[in-house]
């Protein structure tokens, strides 16, 4: 997907926030930050993009979004769980957000381990319902080099955004 491609994409997640009167929110590990440059790159961002944390280390992931030590330890960084609670915490830290969305995964080209291959990236959606917190995980393996597998996951996260978005 291409720049322009992007861009179009996050002016849609843009417009949909604002038509929810909902505000955004993002953590980052693997896309390193790429998520919530994609989102505000859009001028009036500010109107609904609230933070983005990127969390790169296990310890920042702890320290910063409350992910548990014991799911870090029996998932591991790269896992659905540790993407939910990423999210989670998120919402936890950012109370003005409504929806959160979180990356965790092996860009590559080193980093693999048995049933996790370069490319994995696990997404955590939390949204606000009610007076709790709603969470969702989807994984993904993108190809081609380090670079592809980054704007892929930022592409599939602002996906995931619009259909949670759209689906409250």
């Amino acid at each position: 997907m291409g720049n322009r491609e992007l861009e179009t994409l996050a002016g849609e997640v843009g417009a949909a926030l604002r038509a929810a009167g909902w505000v955004c929110a993002c953590a980052e590990s693997c896309t390193g930050g790429l998520l919530a440059a994609a989102l505000t790159a859009r001028p009036g961002s500010s109107a609904w993009f609230d933070r983005g944390f990127v969390t790169y280390s296990n310890a920042a992931k702890v320290e910063q979004l409350r992910v548990g030590n014991d799911t870090l330890e029996r998932f591991g960084a790269v896992s659905e769980e540790t993407a939910m609670e990423m999210a989670a915490g998120v919402l936890a830290t950012a109370r003005g957000a409504h929806l959160a969305l979180s990356t965790t995964g092996i860009a590559g080209p080193d980093g693999a381990t048995p049933g996790k291959p370069v490319g994995m990236v696990c997404f955590g959606v939390a949204r606000r319902a009610g007076p709790g917190i709603v969470t969702r995980a989807v994984t993904h393996v993108f190809e081609g080099d380090r670079e592809a597998v980054r704007q892929g996951a930022v592409t599939f996260a602002l996906r995931l955004a619009l259909q949670d978005i759209k689906q409250a």
